[in-house]
């Protein structure tokens, strides 16, 4: 899965939400739900792929996840349900 990667993991359905940038989904989202990511997403339990976009460089998944991190709760909520209405989790998708 080449490019660059802008991701949303919850805790749960409608849990605590994490957005990240990647260049690399599957071995980063791997690591959030082996426990190796960041303390942040240790300690809110953040597991479950529920959002990925792909983008051509690093500067636009870049900004894209600056964005997407100074939205209001909700909009990131609606971005998940446009893509994922029922919240399942993606990992098994990505690694096909």
């Amino acid at each position: 899965m080449d490019g660059f990667w802008v991701y949303i993991l919850p805790s749960k359905p409608r849990g605590t939400l994490y957005v990240g940038v990647t260049n690399d989904l599957v071995r980063r989202v791997y690591e959030h739900r082996e426990g190796l990511a960041a303390s942040f997403s240790q300690r809110h339990g953040i597991k479950l792929l529920v959002y990925y976009e792909r983008h051509d460089t690093a500067a636009l998944a870049i900004q894209r996840e600056k964005n997407i991190k100074h939205w209001p709760r909700q909009w990131k909520v609606d971005l998940i349900i446009t893509q994922n209405p029922e919240w399942r989790d993606l990992f098994d998708l990505i690694t096909r």
